[in-house]
């Protein structure tokens, strides 16, 4: 076994360990700094620590059969095991109190850490609540944002629908990375890892049980900058998501509804509560364009110190000397002077639907362009 393949096995078996979560691994890790001296420490120390006498005897005999499954799984061309020191790790999601110490991730484990919406919400909505939420995820897709949900029936699954009409998704899974529930969404979670990402917690073999699915709720808002509940019943796991969100300091929204819906109720006591009243994408544009600036700032600042970014090597930079770069401006001059749709703007430019989206999103929120009706922008002069 190489060198990489024992750091994983240790983080492995310190995850496999019964009754060893997120907060017990990091009070663990934080003392004895790795998962390997955690595995060497003496059990009367680990004992001390607070660990239950099962899990140091499985932190003494890891099962060899069990490891070996699961780094068989991580072989496979599009499976990736993520630990917190991964340079891939999503920095938002390591912000939070009970941060996994492992993600198992099929599709693209960079995209976990680009900016993401959550969309949360009745697994019985309405044919208005579907309606309402394939629209608002396929527009916040298409403005740029992945949209983050949890493959559950109903909202969950047309958030994710939506966001694949015209970007891309990640699905939070309850179960294992290697399980799909319900088995109904099969299709659409081949769908997403072809473009997207699943990512669970759990490890290869997990199946659905009712415990792990309020820590796919707190993953889904840790994930992302901000909660948008679109249909909720007063006592729902969306509801849960929410109140996750607002301890994790996240920017909840939801949508009103008809006082005679009870599945507008959790949305109504969410905005008694505090969060914000939507009624249209671009509302949650705005309110997060201070955050998302912020954000571009940070990717540009860390690639104006990457090798070559003196002279123009590095692909995260917006801006040379104040002034929007090559590209940016080569965009603005594939836009001309009418309102132009995406398509338009792919064909014209030969960049793919993800680039120009992204690219949009900065001239928007940079004041260059605006949206307008039928998903078309156009330029403002600036």
């Amino acid at each position: 076994m190489s060198r990489s393949a024992d750091s994983l096995a240790a983080w492995i078996a310190l995850m496999l360990a019964p009754g060893v979560g997120p907060r017990t691994a990091a009070r663990l890790l934080d003392h004895y700094g790795t998962p390997e001296a955690v595995l060497a420490a003496p059990g009367r120390c680990l004992t001390d620590s607070g660990v239950t006498p099962a899990a140091v005897a499985a932190l003494k005999a890891p099962d060899p059969r069990s490891i070996e499954r699961i780094l068989a799984w991580n072989d496979q061309p599009d499976a990736h095991l993520l630990t917190r020191v991964d340079p891939r790790y999503p920095p938002l999601l390591a912000e939070i109190p009970d941060a996994p110490p492992l993600l198992y991730v099929r599709g693209d484990p960079s995209l976990l850490a680009e900016p993401q919406i959550a969309v949360v919400g009745s697994r019985n909505p309405t044919p208005t609540g579907v309606e309402l939420t394939r629209d608002f995820a396929r527009r916040l897709a298409g403005d740029g944002l992945l949209v983050t949900s949890g493959l559950a029936i109903g909202v969950d699954g047309a958030a994710h629908a939506g966001a694949l009409e015209s970007g891309r998704t990640i699905a939070v899974l309850g179960t294992g990375p290697d399980r799909v529930y319900p088995a109904v969404h099969r299709d659409l979670a081949r769908r997403i890892a072809g473009c997207g990402a699943l990512v669970s917690e759990l490890p290869p073999g997990e199946g659905p049980v009712a415990r792990n699915f309020p820590r796919r709720n707190r993953m889904i808002s840790g994930l992302s900058l901000a909660v948008l509940v679109t249909e909720a019943a007063i006592k729902s796991g969306s509801l849960i998501t929410a109140r996750c969100a607002l301890e994790q300091g996240r920017e909840v929204f939801a949508l009103p509804g008809s006082i005679r819906n009870p599945l507008a109720r959790g949305c109504h006591a969410l905005i008694r509560d505090g969060a914000k009243l939507v009624e249209d994408p671009t509302e949650i544009l705005a309110d997060l364009a201070p955050v998302l600036r912020g954000m571009i700032r940070a990717d540009d600042s860390a690639a104006s110190e990457m090798p070559g970014a003196a002279d123009g090597a590095a692909d995260g930079s917006r801006r040379r000397g104040g002034s929007l770069d090559a590209d940016y401006c080569g965009l603005l001059d594939a836009m001309g002077f009418e309102p132009v749709a995406t398509d338009e703007l792919i064909a014209r430019t030969g960049r793919t639907a993800q680039e120009v989206a992204s690219m949009l999103l900065v001239l928007e929120l940079e004041g260059h362009v605006l949206s307008g009706p039928g998903g078309r922008f156009y330029r403002t002069g600036a």
